[in-house]
């Protein structure tokens, strides 16, 4: 499994220097990678808890192929235009925020990751990865019966009238 905190110690590392180039200012190809690796933190702890709340949190109580199965199942387009629309302000305001959060940093990931004209600098990447790792935090510590609702939520495709 993917651990979201390792994800943001890592894309933190990068963004500060600490890695990579070890010249202590980070490249451009360093801060991109830690503005994508931001998203992906917010999207691994979403897929967790949500396959987490979905079959079960420990291993022991848990069809494990389900429980992989469910975590697999997330789909990015589908969560980020989940997280977009109005109904989301139905939830509790920390998942609210990492609804939101989630939905911008697909959108700056797609443009570290695809747009050859796009920058950032060291300070603007360590503030959304901060971002980021506040909103995970928060997410996860929210209640349970919020999070298996959002687990639903971004998961599948509503059939209702919202």
């Amino acid at each position: 499994m993917v651990d979201a905190h390792e994800l943001i110690r890592i894309a933190r590392a990068l963004a500060s220097g600490a890695l990579g180039s070890g010249r202590g200012r980070p490249r451009q190809s360093e801060l991109r990678r830690a503005v994508s690796m931001a998203y992906y933190a917010m999207f691994h702890a979403l897929a967790k808890q949500s396959a987490d709340m979905l079959v079960g949190a420990t291993r022991g109580n848990r069809s494990q192929r389900a429980w992989r199965q469910a975590y697999r199942s997330l789909e990015h387009g589908l969560a980020a235009a989940q997280c977009k629309r109005p109904i989301i302000r139905r939830f509790p305001v920390e998942i609210q925020e990492f609804g939101e959060k989630f939905a911008d940093n697909q959108q700056l990931r797609h443009a570290a990751d695809y747009d050859p004209d796009a920058s950032f600098t060291r300070i603007e990447a360590l503030r959304l990865i901060a971002v980021a790792d506040s909103a995970i935090w928060d997410f996860e510590r929210s209640d349970a019966l919020d999070k298996r609702a959002f687990a639903v939520y971004v998961m599948f495709r509503s059939r209702m009238n919202d």
